[in-house]
């Protein structure tokens, strides 16, 4: 039974971590390392030399302006409210989105063209290259309206040169297109964004980062990080992994019941010779003493066969897949993951501890009981 939970809980773990590190890897497809945003306020203005200068930051790779606005799209009576990412030609070097297009292309940043998700065309039944009617991009105005003034909107019309496909959430709310048709709607200036998207050296730290960005931008700014930008599907899947451990952890303490009970009937066996240790002058404490390091060897010996089983499955599953999404030929993802075997041998050691302790807690008295 210490076997079968130990390898049980490390290999739920492993798979959680493949399912987790792939969900992930959607949102490290499509958002960068950091983004530099302005502390208050939805834009900032930084001009073409300081963005030069940020780029000759070490630990900076490459780095691009954009825009993020949520926009009122129109097309042939169909209506949808979508967020609207305007970027330049260098934000491919951060994140590659023109790899993601699956139908038509990306786009040209030379005109009125935009990229949509999947789930935004489908709702609005957009096609690629449809010349007969325009995608309309409504915002409200920004310059102060008199109450005489019929169209408080400002919109634009644009062409859907291509689709991209990520996951069902991104394709439904995301649309690209280039800087300027962004600025010209939101009626914003030519060095006026609201992010700076960064990729940066992995070992860099964030307060590295921020410590170097505070002394070159005058403005206040906050740095975000990827995992802060997804804050949301990071919360719920550090919730969902407690949930699984705890559920699981449940399920070894039933199974150390076993423990619990092989203890008490050994120690019922072996009065006669816990007598005999008595008459040849073992100490109570001796005697208990031999008890307790018998279930925690039982739990040792059982966690280390439990996770040398577990890792051998988990790892042919890795390398070699013989377990599928039902429906699909997606092998179902697990990671092997160091820090899993020290979680899972920590947890039986804790509770071997604790369930050992209660099995031989009326030992002593059972003992002076023969001496008496």
């Amino acid at each position: 039974m210490v076997v079968i939970s130990t390898a049980s809980l490390f290999i739920v773990l492993s798979a959680f971590a493949g399912l987790k590190d792939f969900g992930l890897s959607f949102s490290e497809s499509f958002d960068p390392d950091y983004e530099i945003q302005p502390q208050k306020g939805k834009f900032f203005n930084i001009s073409e030399n300081l963005l030069k200068e940020i780029k000759t930051i070490p630990n900076i790779l490459a780095a691009a302006p954009q825009i993020n606005e949520k926009v009122f799209l129109s097309y042939n009576g169909k209506n949808q409210v979508a967020y609207l990412k305007a970027i330049d030609n260098n934000y491919i070097s951060i994140v590659p989105v023109d790899e993601l297009i699956v139908l038509g292309d990306w786009i040209s940043y030379n005109g009125s063209d935009v990229v949509l998700g999947f789930g935004i065309a489908g709702n609005l039944g957009v096609g690629v290259y449809d010349y007969n009617s325009f995608l309309n991009l409504t915002v409200p105005k920004k310059s102060n309206q008199s109450i005489l003034d019929q169209n408080p909107f400002r919109s634009v019309s644009s062409i859907v040169v291509g689709l991209y496909q990520i996951n069902e959430d991104l394709d439904k709310k995301y649309m690209f297109s280039r800087l300027e048709l962004a600025q010209n709607l939101l009626e914003l200036n030519s060095d006026e964004y609201s992010s700076i998207a960064l990729k940066t050296n992995p070992k860099v730290s964030k307060a590295e980062l921020t410590k170097t960005l505070s002394s070159i931008l005058t403005i206040p700014i906050k740095l975000v990080s990827r995992a802060e930008q997804n804050a949301a599907l990071y919360k719920m899947l550090n919730v969902e992994h407690l949930a699984i451990y705890f559920i699981f952890t449940l399920i070894m303490i039933i199974a150390l019941f076993n423990v619990i009970g092989a203890l008490i009937m050994m120690i019922l066996e072996k009065q006669t010779q816990m007598k005999i240790l008595i008459s040849l002058g073992a100490t109570t404490k001796s005697i208990h003493y031999i008890f307790f390091i018998l279930g925690l060897l039982i739990c040792g010996f059982g966690g280390v066969f439990g996770l040398f089983f577990g890792s051998i499955l988990v790892l042919i599953q890795h390398n070699a897949p013989f377990i599928y999404v039902p429906g699909s030929s997606l092998s179902y993802p697990v990671l092997f993951q160091i820090e899993n075997l020290f979680i899972v041998m920590g947890t039986l050691m804790v509770l071997g501890v604790l369930s050992t302790a209660w099995a031989t807690r009326s030992l002593d008295k059972k003992i002076k009981s023969y001496t008496a």
